[in-house]
C-alpha cells in the first residue's frame, strides 16, 4: 500500500487510514453477516426495482454492472442483469437495447477488465466460484474491453462493503474499482466523453455517518446511492440525470 512518492510523514498518514479503513471493513462484515435473510431479500429486490425505474438507468444504453456474488454479501444484481440483456421482442424498441459490460480480475495487482457480454451464459465462475466473462466467447473471439470501445458507457452500478451520503464508498481493499473507475475517468475526458454516472447498490445497514469512511487520494466517490428506500443523488450530475 505503499507510496515510493509519498514522504515519511504522508506514509505515517496513509498507514493510519488504511488501518482505520481495515477495522471499519471488519465492522461493516460483521453488521452484514448478521443481517436477517429475509430483510436482505427485501431490499434486493426493492433495490433492482428502484434501478430499473429510475430515469439514469431507462435511458442509458452502454453500462457496466457488477454480478453479485451472495458469499460476499453483495446487494443482488441477477434482476438488473436479466433485464439488461434481454433482446426486446418482434416489434421492440431496439433503441432500447443495452450493451453491458461485467467485471473479470486480472491478477492480485488491482488489475480488472470489463468485457461485453450479450448473455448470462457468457459468465464462468472463477476459483473464488465468482462468475466472470471469459476473454474470449465460445466462438474463439475476443470479448470487447470497455477500454477499447468506440462509444462512451453511461452508468456504472457498483458494489461497496460501506457507503455515505457525501459518496464515500468504502471497497473490500483490493483496489480494483477505483484503479478501473480512475482510468476511465481519463479515458472519458481525453476523449472529450460525458463522464459516466457512478451509482452505488447499498442495503439500508451500509450506509453510515458522514465522514466516518476515511479517504485516500485515489478513492473514487460515487454520484449517487440506491436503497431500498428510493435513490440519494449526491452529485450535480446525478441530480440532472434524475429527470427524464
Amino acid at each position: 500500500m505503499s507510496n515510493i512518492n509519498t514522504n515519511p510523514e504522508e506514509q505515517n498518514l496513509l498507514d493510519s487510514v488504511f488501518k482505520q479503513k481495515r477495522i471499519l471493513r471488519s465492522k461493516v462484515r460483521k453488521t452484514l453477516k448478521s443481517m436477517d435473510p429475509s430483510l436482505r431479500s427485501h431490499e434486493d429486490i426493492a433495490i433492482q426495482n428502484n434501478v430499473l425505474e429510475a430515469p439514469w438507468f431507462k435511458s442509458s444504453q452502454r453500462l457496466c454492472a457488477y454480478i453479485s456474488c451472495s458469499a460476499l454479501r453483495e446487494v443482488d444484481t441477477s434482476k438488473l442483469l436479466s433485464e439488461i440483456l434481454q433482446t426486446p421482442a418482434n416489434g421492440g424498441d431496439m433503441n432500447m437495447v443495452k450493451k453491458l459490460y461485467v467485471p473479470r480480475v486480472e491478477d492480485k495487482n488491482s488489475h480488472m477488465r470489463m468485457f461485453h457480454i450479450s448473455s448470462i451464459d457468457d459468465l464462468i465462475a472463477n476459483s473464488m466460484e465468482i462468475l466472470e466473462p471469459a476473454p474470449v466467447d465460445a466462438n474463439g473471439h475476443e470479448r470487447e474491453d470497455l477500454m477499447q470501445a468506440n462509444e462512451p458507457v453511461d452508468l456504472f452500478l457498483l458494489p461497496g462493503l460501506a457507503f455515505d451520503k457525501s459518496g464515500r464508498r468504502l471497497g473490500r481493499g483490493g483496489g480494483y474499482y477505483d484503479t478501473l473507475l480512475t482510468k476511465y475517468q481519463e479515458l472519458a475526458k481525453e476523449k472529450n466523453w460525458r463522464q459516466p454516472l457512478f451509482v452505488a447498490l447499498s442495503y439500508s445497514l451500509q450506509i453510515l455517518d458522514e465522514e466516518i469512511i476515511p479517504l485516500t487520494p485515489n478513492d473514487v466517490p460515487v454520484d449517487a446511492l440506491v436503497t431500498a428506500s428510493g435513490i440519494i443523488p449526491i452529485t450535480p450530475a446525478a441530480l440532472d440525470r434524475m429527470k427524464l
